[in-house]
C-alpha cells in the first residue's frame, strides 16, 4: 500500500514538473515589450495546451456539483453593511501600467471560518489535473495589451470569438415536422385508408400532411431567422487595450488569446480570462445554474458566459470561442428551457380536441356496425371509412404555423420600435402583465446628470472645485468614464472653464458635425484638463462601485508631498457611518433631506487621515484603519425623461400599475414618485415610499423566505415604491409580487437590477443596460425612454388579441364538424328518407351521412391558408391584461360551433327531405335533389360558414361589423371563398369514398349555390350576435375572472 501510494506521489508530481518545464520560457517575459513574435507564441503554447486540457476539465466540473464554499450570498454583504463600523481586514493591490493601479478590498471573515473546515479527500486523478489546472494558469504570460498586427495573427488561428451555434440541418426540421401530435393523426387516417383499399385517399392524406409540413417549415423557418437577426443586432462589445490605447466598444468576437481586457462590475466576461491581479465576483449560473456569485482572486480563470458581479480588474484572454470552458460545455449545458404559457395551451387544446375525436369515432364506429339495416348491413371498410373522417375533421391543423408566425410578426413590429424580444414567449406574458417594477435612475430619468452649484463643505477652506477634484481621487481618472456619476465627474465643464468658448469655435468652423461628433469633441478636450489637474497624484490602489456597498474608493500619494491617503465617495448614508463626527452627520442628514424635497441627489466625499505609517509600498496585502472625515457633498439633479409621466399614466390606464424600485434617497424617491404621479394618488398616504427596514432579506442559504406572502405580502402591495434598496431587496420584491398572483415586469440597466431582471415574469433592459442587465432579461430597448414598454404592451396585446381569435375559431370550427357528423349518423338516414320519398337516384342513397375525406381536406387546406393572415389583421389592445383563460375560450367557441353545426343539421334536413311535397325547397322553386347535390350543398354550407365563422370570432366581444380586417385577410378570405364555390358548382357527378357527388352548376334552375350563400349570411348574423351575448355576460359577470383582477392569495 505505501508503495502504490509513492507511486502516486511520484507520478502527480512528475505530471506537474512536465508542464512546469513547459512553462519555463513563459515566466521570464510577461511583457511583449521585448520580441512580439516570441510572445505571440508563449501565448500560443499556453493557449493550446489549456485548450487541449479544458474538455476534461469541463466534463468534471460541469458533472459536479457546485461547492457552497465557492459563493457567498449577497445577505452576508448586506449585513456587513449595516454594521456601524466597516473595515476591510484585507487589500490586494498591484501597480496597473495600462490604466493605472487597481485595488479590491474585501471582508475576508467569512472564508476564514470557512477555512476551517475541513476539504473531502480528493483522488489521486483530481489530484493530477488540479496542480495540471493550476500550473497552466499560474505561467500563462500575462498580457499589457496586443498590437493589430498580433491580434490578426492569433485570429487566423483561433478564429473568432464566437460560440459554436448548434445548427439544426433544415431537412431534420422538415421530418420533425411530420412527426407532430396533429400529423400523426393524419398519418393514422392514411394507415387506415391503405388498410381498407382507398388508395386514392391514402394519397390525398399523404400529399396533405407534405403542404403542412412544407407551409410550417416556411413559417417556423422564417419565424426562426427573424429572431436570431434580431438577437445578433446586440453584438457583444468588451474594454480592450490594443495597439497602446483602451477601445471601450471593441466587437468581442475579435477577441484572440493575449488580449488585455478590463473586467468591470455589470459587465460580461467575453472570453474565458485570467485575471492579472485583484478580486472580482463573477455570476456564473449560465455555466452551474448557481445563483450565488462566485469570487475570484489573481490567476484564476473568469469564465466566458458570466457576468462580473462585483469588483473591478484587468485579465488576460486566455481562451476563445469554442475553446472556452463554455464552448467545451455547452452541449453539457443545453437543455430544454420548459415550456412557455401559450405552448402549455396549445397542449391542451390539441389534447381535448383529440380525445374528443376518438371518442366520437369509436361510438360511431360501434353504432354503424351494429345498425339495422334493411339489406347488407355497413362492413367495417364503411364504418372506418366514416371514422377516418371525423378524424380529420377534428385536426387542428393551422395551430402551430399561424402561432409561430403571429409571434414571429410581432417581433419585427415590436423591433421597428426599439424593443428586441430574446424570448418569443415573453410576447405572450408582455400581454398579461399586471405589475411593472421600475429601477429609477436610467429608467425613469435620464441619467444625464447636471452638476449643482449648492456645494456643502464640511471642511474649512474647500471650495466645489476641491471636492470636484477629491470625487476624481476617488474615480479611475486615467479612463474613460463607465457610467453616469463618472461622466459626471470626470467630463464637468468645471474642469475646463473656457470650454463654452471652445465648443463654439468647433461648432462655427464644423457646422454640419453630429452630435456624437461634437460630444467627442467635448469629451476629449475637458479630459485633457482632467489629466493636467491630476497630474500630481498617483493612485495607488482602487475599490470600485459595488451596489450593495455603495461606494468606491482610491488609495493615493501625492507626488509634491509624499503623502499617502484615502479618498471615497457614495451615499451620504453610508459615509455618514465612516466618520465618527456626530454633529457633521446630522449637518448632513439635514441637508440631504433639504435637497431630496427638491429631486436634487448629492454624492458624499471623505477622505481619510495621511497613511504613510501604515501603508507598505510594494505589499500584496495592506493592513490599514483609515480615519476618515467627510469634507463636503456635490449635488446634482437627475431629471425624469421627457415621456415617463405620460408612459406611466398608459401603464396604468391599460392597468399595469407602476412601482418604483431604487436604491436612491427616500425623500428623492418621493419626490419624483409625486412629479411622475405614481402610485395611488387618491390614497391619504400618498406617496407611500417604503424604506428598506422592513422589507425581507435572503436567508443564510441565499433564498427567499418561505413566509414572503404571510409576512411581507400586505406591506409590499400597499406600497407606491420602495428606496434606498439593495440588489436583494428588488428581487424579493419581485418574487412578492410573483406569489401574490401578479404577472410581474422589472425594467432596469444596471448589475444590481440584474436578479430582478431575471426572476420576473418579464425581464426588460432599458436603452444602454449593462451586459449583466441585459443577458438577464427577455426584451431588450435600443432606443431610450420607458414609452417603447407601453407600446410593446400594446402590440403583445394586439398579439394576444389575433391568436385568441385564431384559436376561438379553430375550435369552433373543429366542434361544429366533430358534432356535425356525429349526430347526423345517429339522426338522419339517407335510406330512411329515400324509402319514404323515392327519388329517382334511391339506389344511390347510402347507409349513412357522410363526407369524401379529399372535401374536408379541401376545406382544411383553404381554411389554413386564410388562418395564416390573421398575423397581419387589424387588432385592438385590450384595456385589461390579458391571460389564457382556457374555459373562456372553449365558452364563446363552443357558441359559435353550436349555431354552425345546427344551421347545417338543419339544411341537411331540408336537402334530404327536398322530395315531399311540402318542402321548403319545393316552394322557393329549388325542387328535389339528387343526393350528389345534398353531398355538394353541404360541402359549400361548411365551407362559407367556416370562413364567416373567422369574421365573427376576430372581433371577440365586438360585433363583426366594428373593427374593420386587413385587406390582406380579406383577400385571403375572398380567394378561399371563391375556390369553395368553384368546386361545389363545377365538381364532376360521380362517387368519392362510396359516397355519390355532383356538381350544383349541372342542374339549370335550381341557383341552390345562391341560396345556401344567403342561408349562410343569416346563419352568420345569428352566430355573430350569440357570441357578443355570451361575452357581454361573462364580463358582466366576470366569469373565470376574465376581467383579470389580480385574485390575492390569502394574507394571513
Amino acid at each position: 500500500m505505501e508503495g502504490d501510494t509513492e507511486r502516486e506521489r511520484r507520478s502527480s508530481s512528475d505530471a506537474t514538473d512536465d508542464i512546469v518545464e513547459l512553462h519555463e520560457v513563459s515566466v521570464q517575459s510577461n511583457n511583449p515589450g521585448g520580441d512580439t513574435d516570441e510572445y505571440v507564441e508563449q501565448v500560443r503554447e499556453s493557449a493550446d495546451l489549456i485548450r487541449d486540457y479544458h474538455p476534461q476539465a469541463a466534463k468534471k466540473q460541469i458533472e459536479a456539483a457546485p461547492n457552497p464554499q465557492d459563493y457567498r450570498p449577497s445577505v452576508e454583504l448586506r449585513r456587513s453593511l449595516s454594521r456601524s463600523s466597516r473595515s476591510f481586514h484585507k487589500e490586494r493591490s498591484s501597480v496597473d501600467k495600462g490604466k493605472g493601479p487597481i485595488k479590491i478590498e474585501i471582508d475576508t471573515e467569512k472564508k476564514k471560518d470557512e477555512s476551517k473546515e475541513p476539504e473531502p479527500r480528493k483522488s489521486l486523478e483530481e489530484h493530477i489535473e488540479k496542480s495540471k489546472e493550476d500550473d497552466l494558469l499560474k505561467t500563462f504570460p500575462l498580457s499589457e495589451g496586443l498590437t493589430s498586427a498580433q491580434a490578426e495573427e492569433l485570429l487566423k488561428q483561433y478564429g473568432r470569438n464566437e460560440l459554436p451555434e448548434k445548427i439544426v440541418p433544415k431537412w431534420y426540421i422538415f421530418l420533425s415536422l411530420l412527426w407532430q401530435p396533429m400529423p400523426v393523426m393524419i398519418w393514422i387516417a392514411a394507415i387506415v385508408e391503405a388498410i381498407i383499399g382507398n388508395y386514392i385517399d391514402t394519397g390525398i392524406l399523404v400529399a396533405i400532411n407534405l403542404i403542412n409540413a412544407s407551409l410550417s417549415f416556411y413559417e417556423t423557418t422564417k419565424a426562426g431567422d427573424a429572431v436570431a437577426a434580431l438577437k445578433a443586432s446586440l453584438k457583444p462589445t468588451a474594454i480592450v487595450f490594443r495597439d497602446g490605447k483602451w477601445n471601450n466598444a471593441f466587437d468581442a468576437r475579435l477577441l484572440v488569446p493575449g488580449d488585455l481586457v478590463e473586467l468591470a462590475s455589470g459587465a460580461a466576461v467575453p472570453a474565458d480570462c485570467i485575471l492579472n491581479h485583484g478580486t472580482i465576483d463573477t455570476d456564473e449560473s449560465a455555466m452551474t445554474g448557481e445563483s450565488l456569485p462566485v469570487t475570484l482572486h489573481e490567476r484564476e480563470m473568469a469564465k466566458m458566459g458570466g457576468t462580473v458581479a462585483r469588483g473591478e480588474t484587468h485579465a488576460t484572454v486566455v481562451l476563445t470561442g469554442k475553446n472556452t470552458f463554455f464552448g467545451k460545455t455547452a452541449s453539457m449545458l443545453g437543455g430544454s428551457t420548459g415550456q412557455s404559457n401559450l405552448q402549455k395551451l396549445l397542449l391542451k387544446i390539441i389534447i381535448i380536441l383529440c380525445v374528443l375525436a376518438f371518442t366520437l369515432c369509436i361510438t360511431a364506429f360501434i353504432y354503424l356496425l351494429k345498425k339495422p339495416t334493411k339489406g347488407e348491413s355497413i362492413s367495417p371498410k364503411e364504418a372506418a371509412s366514416f371514422a377516418v373522417v371525423v378524424i380529420v375533421a377534428s385536426i387542428p391543423m393551422a395551430v402551430e404555423i399561424v402561432t409561430t408566425t403571429t409571434l414571429a410578426i410581432g417581433s419585427k413590429q415590436l423591433s421597428a420600435f426599439g424593443a428586441i424580444v430574446s424570448r418569443l414567449a415573453a410576447i405572450d406574458d408582455l400581454a398579461g402583465l399586471n405589475m411593472l417594477c421600475s429601477d429609477k435612475t436610467g429608467t425613469l430619468t435620464k441619467n444625464k446628470m447636471t452638476i449643482q452649484d449648492d456645494t456643502p463643505t464640511y471642511e474649512p477652506n474647500l471650495t466645489q472645485m476641491d471636492l470636484l477634484k477629491q470625487a476624481a481621487l476617488a474615480t479611475r481618472w486615467e479612463s474613460p468614464p463607465k457610467d453616469a456619476l463618472d461622466t459626471l465627474f470626470l467630463r464637468c465643464h468645471l474642469w475646463h472653464p473656457k470650454i463654452k468658448e471652445e465648443m463654439e469655435g468647433f461648432n462655427s468652423k464644423n457646422p454640419n458635425a453630429t452630435q456624437a461628433q461634437r460630444d467627442e469633441f467635448y469629451s476629449h478636450e475637458v479630459s485633457l484638463k482632467l489629466q493636467e489637474s491630476m497630474a500630481n497624484y498617483e493612485s495607488l490602489a482602487f475599490m470600485p462601485f459595488d451596489p450593495r456597498v455603495k461606494r468606491t474608493e482610491g488609495t493615493i500619494r501625492d507626488k509634491t508631498t509624499g503623502s499617502i491617503y484615502k479618498v471615497t465617495k457614495g451615499a451620504p448614508h453610508v459615509l455618514q457611518a465612516l466618520d465618527k463626527d456626530e454633529e457633521k452627520g446630522h449637518k448632513m442628514h439635514e441637508k440631504v433631506s433639504s435637497l431630496g424635497e427638491d429631486g436634487i441627489r448629492a454624492v458624499a466625499i471623505a477622505v481619510s487621515e495621511p497613511l504613510n505609517d501604515q501603508w507598505v509600498m510594494g505589499a500584496e496585502e495592506q493592513h490599514v484603519n483609515p480615519v476618515w472625515h467627510i469634507t463636503g457633498m456635490l449635488t446634482f439633479l437627475d431629471p425624469p425623461r421627457d415621456d415617463t409621466k405620460e408612459t406611466i399614466r398608459r401603464s396604468q390606464a391599460y392597468g399595469v400599475p407602476v412601482r418604483m424600485i431604487t436604491g436612491d434617497h427616500l425623500l428623492i424617491a418621493k419626490k419624483t414618485c409625486r412629479d411622475l404621479e405614481m402610485g395611488e394618488m387618491d390614497s391619504p398616504n400618498w406617496p407611500l415610499i417604503q424604506g428598506p427596514d422592513h422589507l425581507p432579506t435572503l436567508d443564510e442559504k441565499g433564498k427567499p423566505p418561505s413566509d414572503l406572502v404571510k409576512n411581507y405580502g400586505e406591506y409590499i402591495k400597499n406600497a407606491d415604491g420602495f428606496a434606498q434598496v439593495f440588489p436583494e431587496h428588488k428581487f424579493l420584491v419581485v418574487e412578492t409580487f410573483r406569489q401574490l398572483g401578479y404577472k410581474c415586469g422589472m425594467t432596469g440597466d444596471g448589475v444590481n437590477d440584474a436578479p430582478a431582471l431575471k426572476r420576473a415574469d418579464v425581464g426588460i433592459a432599458v436603452a444602454g443596460a449593462t451586459d449583466a442587465a441585459r443577458a438577464a432579461a427577455d426584451i431588450v430597448l435600443t432606443q431610450e425612454g420607458l414609452s417603447t414598454i407601453v407600446l410593446g404592451m400594446e402590440i403583445s396585446r394586439m398579439i394576444f388579441a389575433r391568436m385568441k381569435s385564431f384559436l376561438t375559431y379553430r375550435i369552433a370550427a373543429t366542434l361544429q364538424l366533430l358534432f356535425f357528423f356525429f349526430i347526423a349518423v345517429f339522426a338522419f338516414d339517407p335510406r330512411y328518407y329515400a324509402d319514404r320519398d323515392a327519388p329517382p337516384d334511391e339506389a344511390r342513397w347510402p347507409e349513412f351521412f357522410s363526407l369524401p375525406v379529399i372535401y374536408l381536406m379541401i376545406i382544411t387546406l383553404i381554411n389554413d391558408g386564410t388562418l395564416i393572415s390573421i398575423g397581419y389583421d387589424h387588432a385592438v389592445p385590450s384595456k385589461f391584461p390579458e391571460r389564457w383563460i382556457l374555459p373562456i375560450i372553449f365558452i364563446v367557441s363552443s357558441a359559435l360551433a353550436i349555431i354552425a353545426c345546427l344551421s347545417s343539421l338543419l339544411l341537411l334536413y331540408f336537402c334530404l327531405t327536398s322530395w315531399d311535397k311540402g318542402n321548403l325547397f319545393q316552394s322557393i322553386g329549388i325542387g328535389g335533389l339528387e343526393y350528389g347535390q345534398i353531398t355538394n350543398a353541404i360541402f359549400l354550407k361548411v365551407a362559407v360558414s367556416d370562413i364567416l365563422t373567422l369574421f365573427s370570432s376576430r372581433t371577440g366581444h365586438q360585433f363583426f361589423f366594428q373593427r374593420k380586417p386587413h385587406f390582406v385577410l380579406v383577400i385571403c378570405a375572398t380567394i378561399a371563398l371563391i375556390i369553395s364555390t368553384t368546386l361545389s358548382l363545377v365538381w364532376p357527378r360521380g362517387t368519392l369514398d362510396h359516397v355519390p357527388v355532383c356538381g350544383l352548376a349541372y342542374v339549370s334552375g335550381q341557383k341552390l349555390a345562391l341560396w345556401v350563400w344567403l342561408y349562410c349570411i343569416v346563419v352568420f348574423f345569428i352566430q355573430d350576435a350569440l357570441k357578443v351575448a355570451v361575452w357581454r355576460l361573462l364580463i358582466k359577470y366576470n366569469a373565470f375572472n376574465v376581467n383579470n383582477e389580480v385574485k390575492q392569495k390569502k394574507i394571513a
